[in-house]
Parts: structure tokens; sequence; C-alpha cells
């Protein structure tokens, strides 16, 4: 069964149960009033004329009328049930006057109940024996008739059932619209998930409110789409970036083994036989091809590692000592084709990081502005602190970067000058940035083409709660 006929029923049955409860609670009452007053009045009634006897007066017609307003009727016996007086709207009937007077007469006291003495019998009788003045025994009965209370009651009675009955087809009626709108919400919601497709996340679940509960549970779905749909845009952009890796991986490994193929060839088919110092420089070349190749297969290696998240083992390190290390290693490699100059700081700078990595990190900044220096050029190191990052900067008077190319020196394979297309397969950078960014940490560059470039490295001086990282 559909949620709204279910919502229908369960509120047309919880209605239905609060109106019959209603209305019964409420058609006992009435019934219990209407039977009360007429036991009240004909009690009333009884006593007022038992009074009257009792002080020695006579009913005198006034005091009659008086007592049979409201379709009252009094009788007065005597001792033996005789009729002494009765008023003129009570039928005679001697076979139903024998039960609640010998009652009251043989108790001494008042009785009551029901009797046949009236034309709209039954009739509620009181009864009350009295001693008149001159020592005679005398018994008062007042009665009324129940025809009246129970036609109020049936009335009543009417009345309730058709209310009720009226009340509970609008209760089904309205509940049933209640539901429909509150429902509605969950159609519109229904008609928006069935029109979208695997292929387009960009919509959105229709809000009505977003205050109730269908609001809040497609607001919830909507923030999943957008999560969704942006984990599928970095899905999409990953695998752009690994068919392009792959690619330039492809073309980068291409080339030497292109030219170690081709010496080999040369190697085997004539010139070891007939140019023997040829066969020497191309062995020179294979072997020259074949470092070439190792270096690249190491950087690709580090580059998978890097995208693994490969564990670190961080601690606090002075980030003098480590760049102190890495510009020894340069200047020994320079071999004074380059200057390469160290600015150690007056203190130490203590900071959390990799001392490994980003003592490969230097390496990587100080050889890639040794490539790119002409001979006889300066290549400088720096350690310092900046708003509250611990930096280490590499500069250098090499050919600079243009500065439409300077935000792509960062990607793999990228090198962005002509003069840059001799030395190295472009993933110098990417490493560095890479581990840089594994230490929460940034890389930046700065360069004036013709006057050299500037890479900076920030890392944070202190570990980040575990919430933030």
């Amino acid at each position: 069964m559909p949620i709204r006929w279910r919502l229908t029923l369960f509120i047309a049955l919880a209605i239905g149960a609060i109106l019959l409860l209603l209305g019964l609670t409420l058609f006992f009452l009435l019934r219990d009033a209407l039977l009360s007053n007429v036991e009240d009045t004909a009690r009333g009634r009884a006593l007022s004329a038992a009074q009257s006897i009792r002080s020695g007066e006579e009913l005198s017609g006034d005091d009659v009328e008086e007592l049979t307003l409201d379709g009252v009727f009094v009788i007065v016996r005597d001792g033996r049930g005789g009729i002494l007086n009765e008023t003129v709207n009570l039928e005679t009937q001697d076979g139903n006057r024998d039960t609640v007077w010998r009652r009251a007469l043989a108790s001494g006291e008042a009785a009551s109940g029901t009797a046949q003495l009236s034309r709209q019998a039954p009739d509620y009788v009181y009864a009350v024996p009295v001693e008149s003045p001159g020592g005679h025994t005398r018994v008062v009965e007042a009665g009324k008739s129940y025809e009246s209370a129970r036609e109020a009651i049936g009335a009543v009675e009417t009345v309730l059932a058709a209310g009720i009955g009226a009340a509970l087809l609008l209760s089904i009626g309205g509940a049933y619209l209640l539901a429909r709108a509150a429902l509605k919400p969950v159609d519109a919601v229904t008609s928006a998930a069935r029109e979208m497709g695997g292929d387009d996340l960009s919509k959105r679940l229709p809000v009505a409110n977003p205050r109730d509960e269908i609001g809040r549970l497609a607001t919830t779905i909507n923030a999943l789409l957008s999560r969704l749909e942006a984990a599928f845009a970095r899905r999409e952009e990953a695998l752009a970036r690994q068919r392009r890796f792959a690619a330039d991986a492809s073309h980068e490994l291409r080339t030497p083994l292109t030219s170690i193929s081709g010496h080999a060839r040369m190697l085997d088919e004539w010139a070891l036989e007939e140019d023997p110092e040829r066969a020497k420089r191309s062995v020179g070349a294979i072997r020259h091809e074949a470092d070439r190749m190792r270096d690249l297969v190491e950087s690709l290696l580090a580059l998978t590692r890097g995208d693994e998240g490969a564990p670190m083992d961080v601690g606090r390190h002075d980030l003098a000592a480590v760049a102190e290390e890495a510009a020894q290693a340069a200047q020994a490699a320079a071999d004074g084709k380059v200057s390469v100059e160290y600015d150690r700081p007056e203190r130490e700078v203590v900071a959390t990081f990799d001392r490994g990595r980003v003592l490969q990190v230097a390496s990587i900044l100080l050889d890639n502005a040794m490539k790119y220096t002409p001979e006889g050029g300066r290549v400088t190191m720096k350690v310092g602190e900046r708003d509250g990052w611990a930096a280490l900067s590499v500069s250098d008077t090499g050919v600079g970067i243009p500065e439409d190319q300077l935000p792509l020196v960062f990607e793999r394979f990228r090198r962005v000058d002509a003069a840059r297309t001799e030395a190295g397969a472009g993933l110098g950078l990417s490493i560095a940035r890479q581990l840089a960014e594994a230490h929460e940490g940034f890389l930046e560059a700065e360069s004036t083409p013709g006057k050299g470039s500037t890479f900076t490295l920030l890392l944070p001086k202190k570990p980040r709660p575990r919430e933030e990282t």
C-alpha cells in the first residue's frame, strides 16, 4: 500500500477513535444528566408534598398545580394503600400501583423505583412515608415519565452519530489531502532523481522546504551528489594526467631506446671490425643513454611512491644543516663551472620534516639551478624564516623563465624553454613539489627572463594537529 494511503488510513483511524471516544463520553454524560433530572424532579415534588402533609396543610388546587408542573404526578395514600388524593393527569391502573409505596410503608423510609403509572410509562416513582398531625400514616408518591428524557437522549444519539460520521468522512478527506501535500516534495524528488543519469551529475534535487525532514534529506543528497561530481571530476582529471604521464614517459623512454638501438645495430653490422674508434664512441653513447634511462626510471619511481603516499620519517631537524650538506655536494658537482654559494643563517632554523626527503628537494633545486645557469654564473642558497614558516631558497643567474610559462614549471615532463630541452626529462621540479606537499608545505617559483630564477621551499615549523593533517 502506498505511503499516502497508509498515512490517510492511520490519521483517519486515529481521528475516528478520538471522535468515537468523545462521542460516547458526551452521550453517557448527557443521558445520565437527563435521567437524573427526571429523578431529581420527582424526588423534590414528593418531599415537598410530604412536608405539606406533615405540617397539617391540605393540598389545595394551587399546590397541586405547582406540584404537577413538568409532567409530574402525585398520589397520596393512607396506611392501607387507599388513594386519598391524586393528580388529574394520572390514569387509574390498580394493578401497577403496589410496588414502590408498599416498600416505603413497610420500611418506614423513602423508596424509589420504576412503575407503569402514567400513559407515558415507564415512570420514575419516589414514595415518602409521613405521619400527619392527627397520627395517621400517609404515603406520598411523586413520579415522572422517562419518555421526554428518552426522546432527548434519542435526539442526542442521532446528532452525535451523524456528527461523528460526517467528521470521520471529513477527516479521511483532510488526511488524504494532508498526506498528498506532505508527500508532494517526495514525488518531485523522485521525478528529478529519475531524470538523472550516470554521465551527468550536475543536476540537483528540488528542495521545497529545507527545514523539514524531506528538505533536509534532499539537501543531504544534493551535497552527496556534489561530492560525487567533484570526485568524478578529480577521477577524470587523474585519468587524464595518468594518460598524459604515460604518453610523456613513453616519449622520453623512446628517445634513448632509439639511440641505443641505432648504436647497437651499427656495432653489430660494421663498426666493431671496420672502425674501432667509432665503435668506442658508440659504446660511450650507449652507456650515456642507459644512464639517462636509469635516471628517468628512478624519477618515475620517486613520483609513483609519492603518488601512493610512501611513509616518511618525520622529525625535528635543523633546515640550515640540511641546506649546507646539499650545497657542499652541489659545489663538488659544479667543479668550478658555476659558483655555488651558501648563506648560512646566524642561528638554527628548526622545522618538522623528513630529513632525507628535504635533502632531496634541496639537491633537485640546486641541480636545476646549475643546469640552466651559464658557465661563470652564480647559484645562491639561503635558509631563514618567513611568516612562521621555515624557508629554503635557491637563486640562480640563469636564463630565467617567461612569465606565462612560470606556472607550468612544476608539471611533469614540462620544459617550457627551448634552452632547457637539452637536459633532463622535466621531472625534477615535479618531484620537489610533490615532496613539499607531502610535508604540508609549498614550493614557489619566481623568475625574470635573462636575469635568473628563485625557487623557495616553505615547511611548517611546528607539526600540525592530527585533525588538520
